[in-house]
């Protein structure tokens, strides 16, 4: 009798094993450079103040990205198909070249981490290690099946995560404000831009499309019923994935706090960190540092390139199969023009705000896109928004469509 109950038990956690894995190649996106650079400054200027946004913005997150991944179980198609057949032509149109362009933007941060990572590893020049970073995403898209794309880029997850794990027990935090700054939000004139910059960098538009495509490379059954019954491993996999996120970002923020603002050290970009983390935590913490920002740039401008990929493919109408000569042919067509404005911009800061500001327009549209659509009964069925879910949801499109417009009017007229 005992031996039998934990067969019985063993097979949902082996069934649930088998369904973890499209939130965490999503999460890498929320590791990103551009994510290091808002928790670099949020770190080194007000310590552990800020870490309540970090955990503000995952539960925004958990919800948002299982909106995108119940939209695409329940229809069995991804967000940018059912726009196309659900939206007017018009529409569509301007969603399908604006969302493309936020990937492209996208791409152009994810690029230039992995170039500077490249640059403090090996002492080339950024522009080299950028097409370092070109010529690995488009290899690893182009030349692996889906499930091996994904078991890599939980292995770069890892490897960013014990990078600042590591990075951690060097630069020994204080755990109490840690824990304070966590759960305890602090707020005032000074770090408020800051805390927007943080909130606003871990939700962007590729990320939703993406996810909605990447859940159907697991077997989510025909019937409704079937669906609903799954539905639970989603939910595990996107909280699981959102949750080592929030630990990655957390770290960056508590190292930052521990080193640059315990030294009275004020760090505005990747490489100012680089170069001041050495002579005040050592060679080890600078090289892990790197590292980390190898693995971040790689992977995540490998997930903006399928998110390209699937983008285009899915407005076109045509089949969202990485197996396919579009698919390959659009993953190395949309390197080329992100590649060539970092080569020839001189001011990579200037460039890397111009990017934001670029996913700060598109978002809204994506967010107002998914939300029209999952509240939609003939789209979504059983699946459809509940009030709580949607009220939950249209809240914080509501905050993110404000803190963008903030953004964009800051960021053109110089204001704060």
């Amino acid at each position: 009798m005992n031996s039998g109950s934990r067969t019985k038990k063993s097979v949902p956690f082996s069934k649930l094993l088998g369904f973890l894995g499209p939130g965490f190649l999503v999460t890498v996106g929320f590791v990103d450079p551009g994510n290091w650079a808002t928790n670099i400054e949020g770190g080194s200027r007000f310590g552990y103040e800020l870490l309540w946004v970090v955990t503000l913005s995952t539960l925004m997150l958990v919800l948002i990205q299982h909106m995108a991944a119940k939209l695409g179980i329940a229809t069995g198609k991804s967000l940018a198909v059912n726009i196309r057949e659900h939206f007017p032509g018009p529409v569509t149109a301007f969603l399908g070249i604006t969302v493309l362009a936020a990937c492209i933007a996208t791409d152009i941060a994810e690029l230039l981490g992995g170039g500077i990572g490249f640059s403090l590893l090996f002492d080339v020049p950024v522009w080299i290690g950028v097409l370092f970073t070109v010529f690995l995403k488009i290899f690893l898209v182009t030349s692996q099946r889906y499930h091996r794309i994904e078991t890599i880029i939980v292995g770069f997850l890892g490897v960013i995560t014990l990078c600042y794990l590591i990075e951690l027990l060097i630069v020994k935090p204080d755990w109490a404000a840690v824990t304070t700054g966590l759960v305890l939000p602090q707020l005032g004139r000074e770090n408020i831009y800051v805390a927007m910059a943080i909130l606003g960098a871990l939700i962007m538009p590729h990320n939703i499309f993406l996810h909605s495509n990447v859940i159907h490379s697991r077997e989510w059954g025909i019937s409704e019923q079937e669906k609903m019954k799954l539905l639970r491993y989603e939910k595990i996999d996107t909280i699981s994935a959102m949750t080592l996120g929030w630990v990655v970002n957390s770290s960056m923020i508590i190292v930052s706090a521990a080193v640059f603002f315990h030294n009275q050290v004020q760090v505005y970009n990747i490489e100012e960190a680089s170069a001041t983390l050495k002579p005040l935590a050592g060679e080890l913490a600078g090289l892990l540092f790197a590292i980390a920002l190898v693995f971040s740039g790689v992977g995540s401008s490998m997930t903006s390139s399928m998110a390209e990929a699937n983008v285009l493919t899915g407005f076109l109408g045509k089949p969202e199969d990485p197996g396919t000569l579009l698919y390959r042919s659009t993953v190395f067509a949309t390197s080329i023009p992100s590649f060539l404005i970092i080569l020839f911009t001189a001011d990579t800061f200037r460039l890397l705000i111009f990017s934001q500001i670029i996913l700060g327009i598109q978002l809204p549209f994506t967010l107002l896109s998914l939300l029209i659509l999952c509240r939609n009964r003939n789209v979504m069925g059983g699946f459809r928004s509940r009030n709580r879910e949607f009220a939950a949801a249209s809240l914080i499109a509501a905050i993110v469509i404000i803190l963008n417009i903030y953004f964009f009017y800051t960021t053109v007229t110089g204001g704060s």
